[in-house]
């Protein structure tokens, strides 16, 4: 039985790696798997998973891709002995693409930036934002230790066939606000379950514009909506930051034009202000207008929802000549060991550091609470992460407020939640 009408862009990269013509929603499939992503804290359970199974081989050591990010550089004893584990596995295993220490970097900032995301490909990781490299125009999503055993051993993973949420963003974006922002807004109008195992594709004028590094940071938090991925449309903008990245060859599948969808959201952000979420949920958003003076402890620039270098410039453009305000502390975190040494070679750095904030090598740390900015009970951080539930980044009794690096630079200036059109 023929489709009646086409298809979206995830079910047609489904169906091309099941070796069909066409999937349809809900339908289970088994699909391969182009690039498997692993890092420190999900890949050591997977790895004794396989022993316990008695298989001794990966399925094919140059489709793995492992880099430690969340306790690195290691924290304590434990965190340290979990990499020395990957490190002996992986070599064990003859996994090439092992990005240690002096080279490393967050997982979904550091796998588009060495070339690994390529558009039309099936990517998956464990770790819940690897919905980031959907803004490339590949089938990207988050799994368990368990799967990841799977897919290590085997290359094919099963999936259910998610339906797809379009949403369409038109308008055009006011100076000040982008595409964290966006996400925020979008998160805040449907829920955190509101895309729940759905694709959620974006598409528009805005989309357009925007940068492939922007387009990140909407896939990226596709999760906090429940979504199963995020994905965008490969464009010419796509092609050019993927040719720069690497020589191998790819497929810009894209969706038809009479792709069936579960619904279509259009927004119009011609209005939208900054966004900041509010304690305890990423849906928790509120316009920057109508925010109270919120007093703050602690300003995080980071993650790999907003550590790329477009983040650092932004950020450093309001920072530059400024003071952090006294009694509040700045943390800036580029997301690899290469936007680290872009910063500096701007002197990016120079400004942060200049203006008492201070910079740390790459690492998911802070943003999970590990370490290297973790929260005491009672402090408030206003942060360019992407979740903000209770405990996230420290203690129980701490808050997190999410936002833009531009929101979270003009707060560090101010000590408060601060609008960051003001110095723009």
């Amino acid at each position: 039985m023929e489709n009646i009408l086409g298809s979206t862009i995830t079910e047609k990269i489904l169906a091309k790696h099941c070796g069909r013509k066409y999937v349809k929603p809900g339908e289970l499939i088994n699909a391969e798997i182009d690039i498997v992503m692993c890092h420190d804290v999900t890949t050591t359970p997977a790895i004794d998973i396989l022993a316990k199974s008695g298989i001794d081989k990966v399925f094919n050591p140059d489709k793995i891709v492992i880099m430690p990010d969340h306790f690195i550089p290691n924290k304590d004893i434990k965190s340290a002995e979990l990499v020395k584990k990957i490190r002996h596995w992986a070599k064990e295993q003859n996994i090439n693409k092992f990005y240690d220490i002096g080279k490393h970097g967050i997982c979904h900032a550091l796998l588009p930036e060495q070339g690994y995301v390529r558009p039309g490909m099936t990517i998956i990781g464990a770790d819940s934002h690897t919905t980031t490299h959907g803004s490339l125009g590949a089938f990207s999503t988050g799994i368990g230790s368990t799967d990841l055993a799977a897919a290590l051993s085997t290359g094919m993973l099963w999936f259910k066939v998610p339906e797809t949420i379009l949403f369409k963003i038109e308008g055009n974006l006011s100076k000040g606000v982008y595409s964290k922002d966006i996400i925020l807004y979008i998160i805040t109008k449907i829920g955190v379950d509101g895309a729940l195992y759905r694709a959620m594709e974006f598409t528009g004028k805005v989309i357009d514009d925007l940068s492939v590094e922007a387009r990140m940071t909407i896939c990226n938090m596709a999760i906090e909506a429940g979504g199963k991925s995020g994905i965008i449309n490969p464009d010419e903008k796509t092609i050019d930051y993927v040719k720069k990245r690497t020589n191998e060859e790819f497929e810009m599948i894209k969706s038809e034009e009479d792709a069936h969808y579960e619904k279509i959201i259009e927004i119009d952000v011609s209005d939208l202000e900054p966004i900041v979420s509010f304690p305890h949920l990423p849906s928790n958003g509120k316009q920057i207008s109508s925010i109270r003076e919120i007093k703050i402890d602690q300003a995080y620039l980071g993650s790999c929802t907003n550590g790329r270098i477009e983040d650092l410039r932004i950020a450093a453009s309001i920072i530059k000549g400024k003071k952090i305000a006294d009694g509040t502390r700045m943390i800036v975190v580029p997301a690899t060991t290469e936007i680290w040494k872009q910063a500096n070679k701007e002197g990016l750095i120079d400004i942060f550091m200049e203006a008492g904030a201070a910079v740390s090598t790459p690492t998911c740390g802070a943003c999970l609470g590990g370490h290297m900015g973790v929260l005491a009970g009672g402090e408030r951080c206003i942060s360019s992460t992407n979740r903000n539930f209770v405990g996230r980044m420290g203690s129980p009794k701490s808050e997190v407020y999410l936002a833009s690096p531009a929101t979270v630079a003009a707060s560090a200036i101010e000590g408060k939640i601060a609008d960051p059109r003001k110095y723009l």
